[in-house]
């Protein structure tokens, strides 16, 4: 069977051993779970001792805590990501298994968060480093002690980037001969022409 919220392709099978577990806490811890979660999703950060507290009573252990929060993330981004709606993700989710007071109290924190939560999932999509300062300079060389003539330009390319995942500054230096340089021009230029084309 497909399912909207995993791009129309079947649920994933540890997603569906997964759903019997969370079916094991109250449907008032379960929406306070997803709470927590969307926090985390949303760059707030998770309360790892609340969730212990909210798993208490159907005695999870540290697996069974890890693989809820997963499925929960998956769930909730995967169905933002896919852009579905509040009550198709009900109707799924109870066909896969979990009881309809879980639904509901999953689905309300999705609708209140689902927005925002999209929003966050477009600013951490396909993140490529900043490119902070580009340096050059042209190197000729007359004479060598190995060589006669050289009489060969090499350019120097000095990069800066900062990371998109550390955000620290990353610093490159690239020599290639004038030929090559010619060339790598010519397809920046190229690159560039393409992109402002699709703007």
């Amino acid at each position: 069977m497909r399912f909207r919220f995993c791009g129309d392709l079947d649920c994933p099978d540890w997603v569906l051993a997964e759903i019997s577990t969370l079916a094991k806490i109250s449907s008032v811890k379960m929406k306070l779970l997803c709470a927590q979660v969307l926090k985390d999703l949303l760059g707030e950060g998770i309360d790892y001792d609340k969730v212990v507290k909210l798993t208490a009573d159907a005695k999870f252990d540290s697996g069974d805590i890890k693989a809820s929060v997963a499925v929960l993330s998956f769930i909730f981004s995967s169905a933002a990501k896919h852009d579905v709606d509040s009550e198709s993700l009900s109707s799924e989710l109870q066909q896969l298994g979990l009881p309809k007071e879980h639904t509901t109290g999953l689905c309300k924190s999705y609708e209140d968060k689902h927005t925002a939560l999209q929003d966050k999932l477009r600013q951490t999509s396909l993140r490529l480093g900043n490119l902070e300062a580009v340096s050059w300079r042209v190197d000729y060389t007359l004479s060598s002690s190995v060589l006669m003539e050289v009489n060969e330009p090499v350019i120097q390319l000095k990069l800066q980037a900062k990371g998109a995942e550390s955000g620290s500054m990353e610093t490159t230096v690239v020599s290639v001969s004038s030929d090559k340089f010619r060339v790598l021009l010519a397809e920046l230029k190229q690159a560039q022409a393409m992109m402002n084309a699709l703007q």
